[in-house]
Formats: C-alpha cells, structure tokens, sequence
C-alpha cells in the first residue's frame, strides 16, 4: 500500500471541512475571529474573501460549526474552493501569525488536514462498533485529536512512511531500538521496590537478553556496566545515529538493535502500549518531532525525579478516603532512565530540545487492574463522533440503558469530583485531558478512573504543603483567583464543553440538564466535607463567570514552545471571561 492513497480529492476536501469547521469554532471561542450574522446563518470576513457557514451557539461560547454548511466566497461573491492555508492566510492579521511562525504552523495545518484525509475512509468504526471494541483499537480510531487545538497533528518530521509507520491512528505494530549506556553517562531512577533487574526481566524476552548480552560481552561490558534505553526507531534513524554519532564511535553508546516486543503508538505519539504482554509497562520515549506547541523530547533531568514524584502523588491519592471511594487510581511512571551527552548538557540552554533526544519512562498499565466485565478506553473517546455523526458517548449511554443524566453523574463522580477533591483537600491540580485520563467501563458505564501522565503535568499549588526534596519540583504559588481553573477551564471548559456539545446536538441530553448534574455534583460532593467549606468558599466553582484561557492562542504565538515547562501560568493567554453554566445551581 502506498503511503500517499489516501491523498484524493473527495477525502481532502472532507478533511478540510472539517479542519476549517474546528478552527472558525475555535477561534471564534477564543475571540480571535467575530462572526458575523449572515441570514440564519454566520459570516467571516477577510482580505477579499468571505466564509458563510450555519453554526449552533451553546453555553461557555460554544461554536459547533456544520462543516458540510462552509462556503468560501470572493470579493464578488463567486464561490471558491475551500483551502485551509488559504483561510489562515486570509486572516493571518485576526491571528496573530508572525512572519515567523505562519510557514510552520500551515505545515502543521497541512499535517492535520492529512492525518484527517487518513481516516475518511470506509473502513473507520462505528461508535456502536467501538462500545465493543478493545482497548487499543478504540485509541487508534479517535479522529478528533484535542479538543481545542486546530493545529494538533503536526508531527513535523515524519515523513509519509514515518506516518503509516507510527501514527496513533494507523494501529501499527512498532519494536523499539535498544541501546546500552555505560552507566557513568546515564542515569536510571526507580520506584524503591523496583531495580535495573526487573527493567530488564519485564521489558525484554529471555532471547533478547541473552543476545543483547552477547554483544555487550563483544564490547567487554555487562549488564552491570550499562543501563538500557529504549529509543523509537524514528529517533534512532534520525537524531540518535546522527546527532549522538560521537558517543557511539566512542563506546559510551552502544547500539543492541530492536526488542522482540511488539508495541503500538498511544496519541500522545510517543508512548507505547505493550502489545506483546498488556500488562507490562508502557514506554515512554523521547522523539524530536514538533508537534502541537512542542518538540517531544524527553529530559533526562526531569525524567530523574519523575518515579518519585509519581509515588508521592500515587500514595497520596490512594491513601485518601474519599478518592478511595470513588475509586480513582494513579498510573505510576515506575522508572526513568536517559543519557547525558557530554557536549549538549554542558552547552545547550536549560529546557533545549537537545538535552531531550534519549531518555525514556515506564508507566503501569492499566490492563491487571481491570475486573472482569471491565473494560478500558481513553477518555478522549467520550468526545468521538463517528462518520455519520453518532458520539460514541451516545452509543455508550444506550449499552448502558441508564437515563442519560444518570450516565452523566457516574461519570462525573469517577472523574470530575475526584479532580475536586484534590484540589480542594491537598491543592493538587493534574491537567486531566481526555488523552490523560483512561475510563473503566462495564456494560457502557463508566465505573471509575485512572489518572496518568504525572510527572510532568501535575502541580501542587499550596506552598504551606511540606514536600520531599525530590517532589518540590511540582510546587508552585498560584494566586487565589487561578486556583478553581484547574477545573473551571481545564475541565469544564477544554472537555466538558465539547461533551455537553456532542450530548446536545445529538438529542441524548439538553445543554441545560447537563450543567444542572455537573453542578449538582460538585454541590452534593461539597455538601458531604463540610470540614473543606474554607477552601470552598476561597477557591469558588459557581461565580457568574471566569477566565477565558486560550490555548490556540498560545500556539499561534509560539508553535515551537508555547509555554515555559517550568513556569506555565505564567505563560498563559487569557481573553476576558465565560459565563460560568455551572453559576445558576449554585
């Protein structure tokens, strides 16, 4: 199959829509673009062109636009074919777009609108299909990528073949590339009770490690002189034999060749779920592609403390009676391991994409802590929309056969209170998107939750909280009035807002009746720890409004790195405020 066949017309003008239908919803949201009444329905208008569409305004400003319904115009009305670059050229100025920045973000662009073309076909699931489907072939069938990037498929630096080879949405099989590190260059971190030994007994087969081991014992080394450091194969071919080429002629790095698993790309692109043995670890790698704000390179400084920073906040929230209850469990990142190349760590910047090209994490799996009759999917998937418009939360909400405002407040109690509570009980604040968060379903329900991607995007927000030295990296003062964001905009806002949209227009539940259950679940949690009603009445969910944070904003800006890793509030973009739905139960 040629990497390119999906390249026709009929797929790319789809994509398009749809890509163009997201991006004037989104930039309206943001209030970068003003649409305009136009009849029933809206308009855009730009340097000579015009774009017309029907769209449906929701709470929280929600534009959920009909891609089917956009028109391209000239300046004398005649219609034109759609083209996404030639819209984010036509409103370059309404954006915001450098000089700098706009050739990459169109290549970012072109990349989406690609990646859409990719799965246009016949042979995509339904969302009744997906309520049965496996784990991992749910993760590959999400079509929407973020919710509120327009640009969120870049992966620049793939070539066609890298995109068939290891997108998320192509499910292919992927063995990753090992290299020993001779342990006086390399670091390895890991939960107390775990040792290199059982990195090596649980990531490799007993063939792989007798053959891996032969060739160390070619180079006079052992195992116990190296550390091992699973690299992707792109990685590999492209920066590490490259870049690192220096450390490999010197014997500091030396090349074992691939593993015998057999693993599969999560959307985060660069974490593998183990298909050989889904209960072992998933890998998480380092690779130098840019993709939706960031080069994803992995720090080996970072990656140095994360086993432990993942312990702290697991036996936080698993020691708490409350979250016990609503059974939520962290995903630990169990062990750490990277290189420091003698030349990059001394001479590149502190957060350089070149002190992030070999290093690696090992995350739990959430496949031995499923009963029997549970299920897992990302939670990404309550956000799907299948072919012929069915969200797979939709499809979901049948299986179950629970009224749907029942279905929505199991929901809400496995994730959003739990969110709650530990941010009101220990100021702990994780960024809960749906790619982070994975669901445990039975027979369509959602029972509870596991949360993951700790080490790097969680935060502690109160400083009186007394930390080990080695997990004060993610602590932080945030001011009062920022605190509830971490509900109000990365929940409510960046994922409930598109859930309530898809529930709404489907005709499974009214916009109405979902806010009313979302507040009524956060009312009746507060309602049983009266002993947090000081924090409650510090850290507010229910007032009339609240801050606008903008996320495309903060790429149109900076699509290289949008925000400092290790100061984002201070990073981020907001634009007036929301109307908060959650303010008339309160």
């Amino acid at each position: 199959m040629s990497a390119i066949d999906h390249l026709t017309p009929e797929r790319w003008h789809q994509a398009t829509r749809a890509l163009l239908a997201k991006a004037i919803g989104e930039f309206a949201h943001e209030r970068l673009l003003v649409p305009v009444k136009d009849g029933e329905a809206y308009a855009l208008t730009a340097r000579g062109e015009r774009y017309r569409f029907a769209a449906v305004r929701l709470k929280l400003d929600h534009w959920a636009v009909d891609p089917a319904s956009i028109v391209r115009e000239d300046a004398d009305g005649a219609e034109r074919e759609l083209d996404a670059a030639a819209f984010f050229l036509a409103f370059k100025g309404e954006l915001g777009l450098s000089d700098a920045v706009l050739p990459v973000y169109l290549e970012e662009v072109a990349a989406t609108v690609n990646r859409g073309a990719y799965q246009a076909g016949d042979d995509q699931p339904s969302a009744a299909e997906l309520v049965d489907a496996g784990f991992q072939a749910i993760e590959a069938a999400m079509t929407g990528g973020h919710p509120c990037f327009v640009a969120g498929s870049g992966r620049l630096g793939f070539t066609a073949e890298d995109y068939r080879a290891y997108a998320p949405e192509t499910g292919s099989g992927v063995r990753l590339m090992w290299l020993a590190a001779k342990r006086e260059h390399a670091m390895f971190a890991a939960s107390p009770e775990l040792d290199f030994t059982w990195l090596l007994e649980t990531q490799l087969d007993a063939d792989s490690r007798e053959y891996f081991a032969s060739m160390l014992t070619d180079q006079g080394l052992s195992y116990e002189d190296v550390y091992l450091i699973p690299v992707h194969p792109w990685q590999w071919r492209n920066k590490i034999a490259v870049t690192f080429a220096p450390e490999i002629a010197a014997g500091r790095l030396v090349p074992l060749g691939e593993g015998d698993h057999e693993f599969q790309a999560q959307q985060s692109i660069r974490t593998f779920f183990n298909r050989s043995d889904p209960a072992a670890d998933y890998v998480k790698t380092s690779l130098s592609v840019l993709n939706m704000g960031f080069m994803r390179g992995l720090s080996t400084e970072y990656m140095e403390v994360t086993p432990a920073i993942s312990d702290y906040v697991a036996d936080l929230v698993h020691g708490d009676p409350t979250l016990k209850r609503h059974g939520v469990t962290v995903l630990r990142e169990r062990a750490a391991v990277g290189y420091r190349h003698p030349a990059y760590t001394t001479g590149a910047p502190k957060g350089s994409p070149y002190k992030k090209m070999l290093a690696a994490l090992w995350r739990e799996s959430p496949v031995p802590r499923l009963a029997k009759g549970e299920h897992a999917a990302t939670m990404a998937s309550l956000l799907h929309v299948d072919a012929d418009g069915t969200p797979f939360a939709s499809a979901l909400i049948r299986r179950s056969g629970m009224p749907a405002e029942d279905w929505l407040r199991r929901y809400l109690d496995a994730y959003l209170v739990p969110l709650a509570h530990c941010l009101y009980r220990y100021g702990l604040a994780f960024m809960p998107h749906g790619e982070n968060v994975i669901l445990v379903l039975k027979d369509g329900a959602v029972e509870r939750v596991f949360l993951k991607d700790i080490g790097e995007e969680c935060a502690i927000m109160d400083t009186a909280v007394q930390l080990p030295e080695a997990v004060k990296r993610i602590q932080g003062p945030v001011p009062d009035e920022v605190r509830a964001l971490a509900i109000l905009v990365d929940v409510v806002d960046c994922f409930l807002r598109f859930l309530a949209a898809n529930l709404h227009l489907d005709g499974m539940l009214d916009e109405d009746e979902f806010w009313r259950v979302t507040a009524e679940s956060l009312k009746d949690y507060q309602a049983a720890h009266p002993e947090l009603a000081e924090e409650f009445a510090r850290f507010p969910m229910f007032e009339d409004g609240f801050k606008l944070s903008c996320l495309n904003r903060l790429q149109l800006k900076n699509n290289q790195q949008m925000v400092d890793i290790e100061n984002q509030e201070e990073s981020l973009i907001y634009a007036g405020e929301l109307d908060n739905p959650l303010a008339p139960w309160r």
